[in-house]
């Protein structure tokens, strides 16, 4: 039905403990205090995934920069590209063997608008290579001590591009002494421990994400794409919560599948859909419940033809679909609508069933409880007859057995 991801997100500060930004850390469960990483390209794409859909930037990050551990195989993947380069700093592990390609790599992130950091950087271990391309320098003083931690600052003071951050900072007396130092950041117990989230999430099907994939790849018309995705609930939720990510920058909100994919592009959703594939757990939504939620989606779509326009029926739609994501999800809807960018009165139709689409919404709940006084009352609202309820409601079950949803 679905399924809980984690992740844990670590303050970053500066010296008068404002927040600049945050690590974030895979977990594999609410309690796990370490990443218990047997694969870190995978827990690299848990992350990614955590950010770009299962979470949402913006109730992640609350508008500060991330800081994301990326391993060789990630930094050379197209994954990259999803994210927001403005709200994300990629930190390069210590393990990461610098050669010419990776160099070239990271030169184009950088000219994409991608910042990077060292993580627990040592002098003479390969990465002074990078020490040009970056714009932070993490050094762990806990491990390093004071002499080495200060001779390393001091090599690192000719760098003026490179911003220092003091990493296991764990006490008074260490930040004060990092301060003195010169370092500009600081992470560590002190300020605060790893603090553990979690977000119920919905996992596409993965026969409907390989058909996705297939169809892009072969450059189908988008209208066939649109009618593919309309079949999944969590495709739908999913691409509509990133498309109107603050990372895009759009100055109105994408309302329909249809423009959600065509702002975003064949290869961006091609490269998207692959790591909705690499990620996807195991635990698919309810088929009865996405089955509901698809024909409800439907038949408002179908009810509001009689008098509304074709981009308020696409709003119809989405309105009929996330009504059940309460129950998916098992988490109230207020708040999955406060990780969620949609127009207000989808909104208000979700959480009141009022505004302008709550009506209809209501008129299709009552078709689905059978209730003929409810739909009678609910159809004379709209000015609605009963026979146009009942052709639209039987339209909407053709419909879910034309496209053969299980």
């Amino acid at each position: 039905m679905s399924q809980d991801t984690f992740l844990a997100r670590q303050p970053i500060v500066d010296g008068k403990h404002n927040l600049i930004g945050y690590e974030l850390l895979f977990r594999t469960s609410a309690q796990a205090s370490s990443a218990n990483i047997d694969d870190s390209y995978r827990a690299g794409l848990s992350v990614l995934s955590s950010t770009l859909v299962d979470m949402g930037t913006e109730w992640l990050l609350k508008g500060k920069l991330a800081f994301i551990n990326m391993d060789h195989p990630m930094l050379m993947s197209e994954f990259i590209s999803l994210l927001p380069p403005q709200k994300i700093v990629i930190e390069i592990v210590e393990t990461v063997k610098p050669n010419d390609d990776l160099l070239a790599r990271i030169e184009e992130l950088r000219q994409a608008g991608f910042r990077f950091a060292l993580d627990r950087f040592k002098p003479n271990s390969g990465q002074d290579r990078l020490l040009p391309l970056v714009s932070y320098v993490k050094l762990d003083v806990a491990e390093l001590g004071r002499d080495r931690t200060a001779a390393i600052v001091r090599v690192l003071g000719k760098l003026p591009s490179a911003r220092l951050v003091a990493e296991k900072v764990e006490t008074q007396e260490v930040f004060d002494w990092c301060q003195q130092l010169g370092f500009h950041y600081f992470q560590g117990y002190y300020f605060a421990h790893p603090e553990h989230l979690m977000a119920r999430v919905l996992n596409p099907g993965h026969a409907t994400l390989l058909r996705l994939l297939d169809m892009v790849r072969k450059d189908a018309d988008i209208k066939d794409i649109e009618a593919a995705l309309k079949t999944d609930v969590a495709l739908t939720f999913k691409l509509l919560r990133y498309i109107n990510s603050a990372g895009f920058g759009l100055s109105c909100e994408v309302q329909s599948i249809r423009h959600a994919v065509s702002i975003l592009g064949m290869k961006p959703l091609y490269r998207w859909l692959t790591l909705l594939l690499a990620t996807a757990g195991t635990h698919p939504a309810s088929p009865a419940q996405a089955r509901t939620a698809i024909t409800r989606g439907r038949l408002c779509e179908l009810l509001g033809s009689h008098s509304m326009s074709k981009a308020e029926q696409d709003n119809l739609f989405i309105t009929g679909v996330f009504s059940l994501l309460d129950a998916m999800l098992d988490t109230p809807m207020d708040d999955i609508l406060d990780r969620l960018v949609i127009p207000e009165d989808i909104a208000e139709a979700l959480l009141h069933r009022g505004g302008l689409y709550g009506p209809i919404l209501a008129l299709a709940e009552a078709c689905e409880s059978q209730n003929p006084e409810r739909i009678e009352e609910q159809a004379m609202a709209l000015m609605l007859t009963p026979e146009q309820v009942t052709r639209d409601h039987l339209q909407a079950l053709a419909w879910i057995e034309q496209i053969g949803l299980d």
